[in-house]
């Protein structure tokens, strides 16, 4: 039975080894396998989009450069032959499709047999877990340099998908990380060492990390000592508030009064009118 190395989230190694399971790890390393995966891994990969052109696709050479006869030279047809310089290239690449498949179960030998090389190399690293609360480069790197591989191209397997991990690992160059079941025989290969999570051997999911106590984060803030509170001045109340207010309230209150209509004064009434006397009659005494 092969065993690897056990190691705790921090990067601490245990006493104890790690006994790989033995429906995967039985030590055997088919290699026409393998080479069937990678070079249908390498074909599928490439795009198939070169082409140059023939004859028939250079512009120009509609008419004979000369005559057919009487000239002494060899008779031509165009100018845009393959053996003229400028003429059409003969069996050049064209557009493909370079995709190939192999079976289902020849592709899973060969992703086993991967996996047994590394472990007969003594390649292969279990990790309790990886204990990523956020993205953090520095911890990744870090864990890798506790387990010895810092500087190598190292294939990082998680037990399911694991974006912390996967964010912390993408910026450094000869990382790679990516869940167990997608790893293909190309991915194991490609590494000089493998790191897998304990959970994606197990096939028992690790549990999700705990939330950190406040006293825990009570206790990173940086405490300032109380002769730098008692040399800082008392910072003065601020007016502005206060005055912001004052000024919405009077703009308020004239608003509120120019919408009201003024009152109307009363009209000062009018002194009547004097009648006239009678006049006397001419005549009368």
């Amino acid at each position: 039975m092969l065993e690897a190395p056990l190691y705790s989230a921090a990067g601490a190694r245990q006493k104890a080894a790690f006994a790989l399971p033995g429906d995967l790890f039985d030590g055997t390393v088919h290699e026409p396998a393998l080479h069937q995966a990678v070079k249908t891994f390498l074909g599928n990969q490439r795009q198939g989009t070169a082409k140059t052109k023939s004859r028939s696709f250079v512009s120009g050479g509609n008419q004979k450069p000369w005559r057919q006869k009487g000239t002494g030279r060899a008779r031509q047809g165009s100018t845009r032959a393959p053996h003229w310089r400028g003429g059409g290239i003969v069996f050049g690449p064209s557009p493909r499709d370079y995709r190939t498949d192999i079976p289902r179960k020849v592709k899973q030998l060969a992703r086993k047999s991967a996996l047994n090389a590394r472990a007969r190399e003594g390649a292969l690293h279990v990790v309790e877990r990886f204990a990523f609360r956020a993205p953090k480069t520095a911890q990744l790197a870090q864990l890798l340099a506790s387990l010895g591989l810092a500087g190598r191209k190292v294939l990082l397997l998680t037990a399911g998908q694991n974006d912390n991990v996967y964010l912390s690992g993408r910026n450094i160059p000869a990382v790679d990380v990516m869940p167990y079941p997608q790893a293909a025989a190309y991915d194991v290969l490609w590494s000089e060492a493998v790191v897998v999570e304990e959970g994606a051997l197990t096939g028992v999911m690790p549990e999700p990390l705990a939330d950190e106590p406040e006293e825990a984060t009570e206790a990173k803030a940086p405490k300032r000592s109380a002769t730098r509170r008692a040399a800082k001045p008392a910072k003065k109340a601020s007016t502005k508030p206060a005055a912001r207010a004052a000024k919405k309230a009077a703009k308020s209150a004239k608003k509120a009064s120019a919408k009201k209509p003024a009152a109307k004064k009363p009209a000062a009434k009018k002194p009547a009118a004097k009648k006239p006397a009678p006049k006397k009659k001419k005549g009368s005494k």
